[in-house]
């Protein structure tokens, strides 16, 4: 819990856009937000959903007719019902496997400090919210509530939320289109305060422990029971504050676990093991680098951008932040964004685009793409064996495509227990070969997981009705990364 960072929330200086990046890697939005963003979420037709920062407006920004987002445009959707009384900040979050976005619990609502258990669930084919409870006694002790909690979609498709502040009682399932409660978690060694989940592509779930000095723990869903990972090597999580930095999982089966201490580990899922990582550099004032809460994203040329911030005398939420690509090895510095010496890591958000950039947002008006140097291995790229139709056409509902890694290798992004934004999921775009026009379809019912080989994998899809006739090519996209091109026809009903 973070009541240290009230302060700071409230009284975040929302800055305006600084001018045109000019280093290489980061791009602004053309049309930047009159609004101030807080969580950026990947919607399964291809549109970013933002949340106005403590607010219950939400906007979404929608690629431009050639698929780019830099040059996207924003439209405001349906808000949260005034009588849901909930505008939270630092919550759980999910794109689910049917496409809705559920969040639940909440650090703040409406920037006052609280940690409840409610939540809401957005549907996007109707643009509607429904109310979300958490099952009764989610938290051992109610009073406070789910609060800024770890999430993970499994590879089930269940939704894994822990309370923020239990051990074995604060972790429960939600499960199917009315997302039913079940509790689960037995055998925790610590409270869930401030940890994340990472999914593993053996489908268990590992987190390192914030509260026991160099614990880590796997979560096995098949038993319901959390086991020891082993010691993570070095210290991550700073005992006072029981805070921790993000960890990714890279596509050579490496967990980059950053801390909020300086130093940071790798855990080698196919061995099992841990070992450390170079600590962070130390700044131009000499003060450590760490993340004190922060995003980092995969890739697509499979490192990890990693937003840190200085440990300064005053505040571990140090302003002032650094950005890093983590390539196994090194922590190799990379240009900042022209907000950064105004900004906390906290305050920083990350999402892993279909275009293989890396939005990046920091609570100011500013949003910034990150695009590196490089490209994916095509051994990573998901791939398509079939669609159930030789044509298609506009408005053409639940059309069936089949085939691998469709859910990824990897959860894409990552911040922690406050926010998450993974993108461990099918997008699929419909090009039309005369025109260049990109039409993204709405997917869902896909499966879920990471890293899952050669396992068939399904989703629905439905086609948009703008769609233009013609020859045109399908593409598949997971975490920015696009598999080789499907040709289908677009024609009429008529």
């Amino acid at each position: 819990m973070k009541m240290s960072r009230a302060l700071l929330v409230i009284n975040v200086v929302l800055l305006a856009g600084l001018g045109v990046v000019s280093a290489q890697n980061w791009t602004p939005l053309t049309n930047q937000p009159t609004f101030s963003p807080a969580g950026e979420f990947l919607l399964t037709d291809g549109r970013v959903l933002m949340q106005n920062n403590s607010q219950t407006d939400w906007w979404v920004l929608t690629p431009d007719i050639k698929g780019s987002y830099i040059n996207g445009t924003w439209s405001q959707i349906a808000p949260m019902p005034a009588e849901f009384n909930y505008a939270p900040l630092f919550y759980a979050s999910a794109v689910l496997p049917d496409g809705r976005f559920a969040v639940l619990g909440g650090e703040y609502n409406f920037g006052n400090g609280v940690w409840f258990s409610q939540g809401a669930v957005y549907n996007p084919s109707e643009n509607t919210w429904k109310q979300l409870k958490a099952l009764d006694g989610l938290a051992a002790n109610p009073s406070p509530g789910v609060g800024d909690a770890a999430s993970v979609v499994l590879a089930t498709g269940d939704w894994l939320v822990a309370a923020c502040c239990d051990g074995t009682s604060g972790a429960a399932l939600a499960s199917g289109g009315d997302l039913h409660w079940t509790v689960t978690g037995t055998g925790k060694a610590d409270k869930y305060d401030e940890e994340a989940f990472t999914l593993l592509p053996n489908g268990t779930v590992l987190l390192a422990d914030t509260t026991t000095p160099l614990g880590s723990e796997i979560f096995d869903p098949s038993t319901g029971a959390w086991t020891s990972a082993g010691s993570t090597v070095v210290e991550l999580a700073d005992m006072t504050g029981d805070e921790i930095g993000p960890a990714v999982l890279r596509y050579d089966g490496t967990v980059l676990q950053t801390g909020a201490t300086g130093h940071n580990a790798v855990y080698d899922s196919n061995a099992a093991t841990w070992t450390a990582a170079p600590d962070f550099p130390t700044n131009g004032a000499g003060q450590q680098l760490a993340v004190y809460d922060g995003p980092a994203s995969i890739l697509p040329n499979g490192n990890v951008l990693v937003m840190t911030g200085p440990l300064t005398p005053a505040t571990p939420y140090g302003k002032g932040v650094q950005f890093f690509e983590w390539d196994g090895t090194n922590f190799n510095p990379v240009p900042a964004t022209p907000n950064a010496p105004n900004v906390a890591t906290f305050y920083g958000r990350m999402l892993a685009l279909p275009d293989g950039g890396v939005m990046t947002t920091d609570y100011s008006k500013d949003v910034e793409v990150y695009y590196t140097t490089g490209g994916p291995n095509p051994a990573w790229a998901p791939t398509i064996t079939d669609v159930d139709a030789k044509e298609l056409r506009p408005g053409e509902k639940a059309r069936k495509l089949t085939g691998t890694q469709l859910s990824g290798l990897s959860q894409g992004s990552a911040y922690g227990d406050d926010f998450q934004d993974a993108t461990n999921y099918p997008l699929i775009t419909i090009t039309n070969n005369a025109t260049g026009d990109v039409f993204y379809c709405r997917t869902y019912d896909f499966s879920s997981g990471v890293a899952t080989g050669a396992t068939p994998q399904t989703t629905h899809f439905d086609v948009p009705d703008a769609t233009e006739l013609g020859d045109s090519q399908l593409t598949v996209i997971t975490n920015g990364i696009a598999s080789a091109q499907w040709p289908i026809t677009v024609k009429s009903f008529r």
